[in-house]
């Protein structure tokens, strides 16, 4: 059993008593989500105990009184921009995100396109949720923002892009991913608010950084290694400070902007804003859930060394340049933090380093190392019957079940009936058994093998366990892996010459 250091029950109620008060100062609050709303894995392994759907289950409690809407960039739509965490589009992203908050019954209020122009992805876009019934709205880039308040809150500004309706006292604003416009989103419809003699408001809910603990404390920095690409710097709120002489931490960008924010709003509403920091605009409450400081710190040094891994993986695949990497590994050096400080690092290599004495020199060997929830650490090496990722998946869920190494569990007919497919009426060049395939094989033989479906059982005792690649793993590996609940890290080495190896 894993030790726990955050109490989600005690931050839900925390969080949605919050929110209420601050929606108590207006007629609606529009209220901008930072971060995932559903299956928030950071936030998971950083600290042990928080529910991923959290902020999905607070809203639920508030659904009565809140709606949704979605924003995405047009420029993200146009380039194809992947989610990492799915490996799928943003439009894609868009439309799962859309029936997950229906499966919660929550309302989705409708989908905006932000800094829209035209991009024919995007018209495409519009058209597929417009067909769908999906309200769909078009905001275009304002000249001179955020800069340039008097033009910004005018009719030439906010006042020409079309407001959207929406009836709820809570609006949640939420996107696929960061600098989706959800801030102009919010800001263009306070404009439409008021001038229309509604009292509107505006507040963020930003899980990361923790504005309530220390500024180099590890669960803040790994908040600085998430976002390592987007440049994103921790630092004491000095506006905060000044008006209470209170230490809070909040990050570069929401700083920067928060003066331009503020004069904004004041020119919107024609008074004094009650916000006098940024971190008096959050609704963040997330610093009251923990429970265990000593637990969390070392939870989110391991996601800092996981961070370095993946970092230097979209360096060599060329996703990122030298000064992306180089700022990770400052992160790492500032905690005194190495690759090996993760638990299957070592076996995985160990492992891999024996086999090359067997193999030609060039040959690149495979290797997944999986430390279980009870600590033990199996390992699992690339065959010809199947890869790495197969067999340390076999190899762990059979320690589990006790079944020993030399009992086969997937049936030879099963095997030589899939990759027959594979290569006979499919044309594929791979003969050895993917991850996938793996399992479906062993679902297959479960049916009527005791000793498979007793191993198929043990699958769900893999979730929370950590495991280290010696090569890079393909995009369908890594998802099943993620699907199972295993976080994967891997070494930057290529598992073969080819240049497609996905």
């Amino acid at each position: 059993m894993k030790k726990l250091g955050f109490d989600p029950q005690k931050y839900i109620e925390e969080q949605s008593k919050f929110i209420l008060e601050r929606v108590n100062n207006f007629d609606k609050l529009y209220l901008e989500f930072g971060g995932k709303l559903i299956g928030d894995m950071h936030a998971q392994r950083v600290l042990p105990g928080f529910d991923q759907d959290a902020k999905i289950k607070l809203l639920q409690k508030l659904k009565d009184k809140a709606e949704i809407i979605i924003c995405v960039y047009a420029g993200d739509i146009e380039r194809n921009k992947i989610r990492g965490d799915y490996g799928i589009s943003y439009d894609m992203d868009v439309f799962k995100q859309i029936d997950e908050l229906r499966g919660f019954g929550l309302e989705v209020n409708s989908v905006v396109i932000t800094r829209y122009n035209g991009q024919p992805s995007a018209k495409l876009f519009i058209n597929k949720l417009e067909r769908r019934g999906i309200k769909v709205f078009t905001h275009f880039a304002i000249v001179g923002y955020p800069s340039d308040v008097e033009k910004i809150v005018s009719e030439e500004g906010y006042g020409s892009n079309p407001y959207i309706p929406t009836t709820k006292p809570i609006v949640v604003v939420t996107a696929p991913g960061p600098g989706s416009g959800k801030l102009a989103t919010c800001l263009n419809q306070l404009y439409h608010e008021h001038k229309n003699n509604r009292v509107a408001g505006y507040s963020k809910f930003e899980t990361f950084p923790v504005w309530n603990v220390p500024l180099k404390h590890p669960l803040n920095i790994a908040y600085e290694a998430a976002t390592v690409d987007l440049k994103d710097v921790n630092m004491m709120d000095y506006f905060h400070f000044e008006k209470y002489n209170q230490v809070a931490v909040n990050y570069n960008r929401d700083i920067e902007m928060f003066p331009v924010i503020k004069r904004i709003i004041e020119r919107i509403t024609g008074k004094e804003s009650i916000y006098h920091s940024p971190t008096d605009m959050g609704v963040n409450r997330i610093g009251f859930g923990i429970v265990d400081d000593e637990i969390v710190k070392e939870a989110s040094r391991q996601e800092i060394i996981r961070r370095s891994f993946a970092t230097e993986c979209d360096y060599k695949k060329g996703l990122l340049d030298e000064e992306v990497l180089n700022r990770m590994r400052l992160i790492m050096e500032e905690l005194e933090l190495k690759k090996e400080d993760r638990a299957p690092v070592i076996p995985a290599r160990e492992y891999a380093n024996r086999l090359k004495e067997k193999v030609e020199e060039n040959d690149v060997t495979a290797v997944i190392a999986i430390q279980l929830n009870d600590g033990r650490i199996i390992t699992g090496r690339g065959s010809k019957l199947m890869d790495a990722c197969s067999a340390a998946i076999l190899n762990s869920i059979k320690t589990l079940a006790n079944i020993g190494d030399e009992i086969l569990l997937l049936s030879p007919v099963i095997i030589d009936t899939i990759k027959n497919l594979n290569m006979v009426s499919l044309n594929s060049k791979i003969g050895t058994l993917n991850a996938n395939e793996a399992l479906i094989a062993l679902s297959i033989g479960a049916v009527t093998n005791p000793t498979a479906q007793l191993a198929l059982e043990k699958l769900s005792e893999l979730k929370g366990a950590q495991a280290h690649s010696t090569v890079m793993l393909n995009d369908g590996e890594e998802q099943i892996l993620r699907k199972i609940g295993i976080d994967v890290t891997c070494d930057p080495i290529f598992p073969s010459e080819n240049l497609y190896y996905n």
